[in-house]
């Protein structure tokens, strides 16, 4: 495991801002949005896999989670960014690593974060009649507009 954080240590310099070993196989680097391409890059060149990207609403942000596998070495590292709200917005990488398109579309429909260059920016799993700017895993989603009463909707019941 030491190799590969090493290795990518080596790669970004100073623009790794922090990087920690977890346990021997697991590993969290946290970069600059505008970094993360490059480390995905030396990631998969060096022979990772991309499994998933996830997405959190934080206080401070959305932070993005880029979570490469070395099936080999039997290691997982995750690559870490911090997007600004209200508007984040970070390049697409699912250009030159398709395994990257559903998860940013995923991403965008749930979170609110923009890919930018994404080769197929189409809505995934919300409705196309789903309001714009209405993300249900953002920290200030209140529900959908209740058309009838111009307030946030409670919860869906099937009674009668």
């Amino acid at each position: 495991m030491n190799t590969v954080l090493d290795d990518l240590r080596t790669e970004l310099g100073s623009r790794l801002l922090h990087g920690v070993q977890k346990n021997p196989r697991r590993a969290y680097v946290k970069l600059s949005d505008a970094d993360l391409p490059a480390a995905a890059k030396y990631l998969v060149a060096r022979g990772g896999r991309l499994a998933t990207i996830s997405g959190i609403d934080t206080r401070n942000g959305i932070e993005l989670l880029y979570h490469f596998a070395f099936a080999a070495e039997h290691v997982m590292v995750t690559l870490k960014t911090l997007l600004p709200k209200p508007l984040p917005r970070t390049a697409s990488i699912a250009g030159w690593l398709p395994a990257a398109n559903w998860s940013e579309r995923e991403i965008h429909d749930l979170l609110g974060v923009t890919f930018a260059d994404h080769p197929d920016p189409r809505r995934l799993l919300l409705a196309d009649s789903w309001p714009e700017g209405v993300h249900p895993l953002r920290r200030d989603f209140k529900g959908l507009p209740d058309e009838n009463r111009g307030s946030a909707a409670g919860p869906v019941s099937s009674a009668p």
